[in-house]
């Protein structure tokens, strides 16, 4: 396929010197690039949308930890609010030294988990600095938009279905919901009042049609607040992605590391009798050095009174 040319006939990209000052925008709202930020590039580059993203990709790679394949991969979701307003959830792969490959979160998850987890309602487009392997392809086939968002590579574009035809997704397992939407939660944890709601209520959203473990991960920081993540499960099971995994995917997007002068404590939440995520838990966390101790909970849950 043809390159995509800009309106001087060369393929658009930011100078090393805008691709840092973006990186640092990006940075500070934690993998995010806003609309009105997104609106401002447009009109003062005068490129599309589609121009901006790709251009994107880059500052994207840059948040990538690949100790094992040295291998930096950017993904963005071109996503809608609730308001409808159209912002950029970036993403990066994130490996685990000495752990099984299995573990890794790769570029399209983490753009995914990310405007997944900042309320992003639709999925428009997602931009890949490479193509996208067959367990990314899975991935995306459980989103509630996986037939009609367009997957943008630097030259190229698809649809989900030329890259995945045949495919196998929730409704091959009798799940009629998806990634972006979800059964109606009709479920409450059955929990003492000193537990964080902001983590009971995250996993209690955690996409969980297969196992019914409602599960999340807080990692508290000394200095940079908390990050939350929750357990996003996939009808092929494996390109599930774990609460820990998702979390420790939104502190890299806001440029931290998992190191003991950051991490304060780790919190894992699951659903009583359906616990799955300890031990891929501590394999993950077996990469690091240092840090506090995974503190895990299970609760009990009961039906939501009407």
């Amino acid at each position: 396929m043809p390159t995509i040319p800009t309106q001087a006939g060369t393929v658009f990209s930011f100078s090393a010197e805008q691709q840092q000052q973006l990186y640092l925008i990006i940075k500070h709202h934690a993998g995010i690039l806003p609309s009105s930020d997104v609106a401002t590039l447009c009109q003062q580059h005068d490129q599309p949308v589609d121009a901006i993203l790709r251009a994107c990709l880059p500052i994207a790679a840059q948040f990538a930890v690949a100790p094992i394949s040295q291998f930096f991969v950017g993904a963005i979701v071109c996503g809608l609010d609730s308001q409808g307003e159209q912002h950029f959830y970036f993403g990066a792969n994130v490996e685990f030294a000495q752990q099984a490959l299995s573990l890794v979160v790769h570029a399209e998850q983490s753009a995914i988990n990310n405007a997944w987890l900042n309320g992003a309602k639709k999925i428009i487009k997602i931009a890949i600095s490479d193509a996208p392997c067959g367990y990314c392809r899975q991935f995306m086939n459980e989103l509630a938009d996986a037939q009609s968002f367009d997957i943008l590579l630097p030259k190229q574009q698809f649809k989900l279905a030329d890259l995945l035809p045949y495919a196998f997704g929730p409704n091959d397992l009798g799940n009629p919901y998806s990634l972006f939407n979800p059964a109606p939660q009709q479920h409450q944890f059955v929990a003492t009042a000193e537990l964080d709601k902001i983590l009971l209520s995250c996993a209690l959203s955690a996409y969980v049609p297969y196992s019914e473990n409602y599960s999340a991960v807080k990692i508290s920081t000394f200095a940079n607040g908390d990050f939350y993540g929750r357990y996003a499960e996939n009808a092929a099971y494996s390109p599930s992605l774990s609460p820990l995994q998702s979390a420790i995917s939104q502190l890299h997007l806001a440029g931290l590391a998992m190191t003991k002068d950051v991490v304060k404590g780790i919190e894992l939440v699951q659903t009583q009798g359906k616990e799955n995520q300890l031990m891929v838990s501590q394999a993950v966390l077996a990469s690091y050095t240092d840090l506090p101790a995974l503190q895990s909970i299970s609760l009990a849950v009961k039906p939501v009174a009407i």
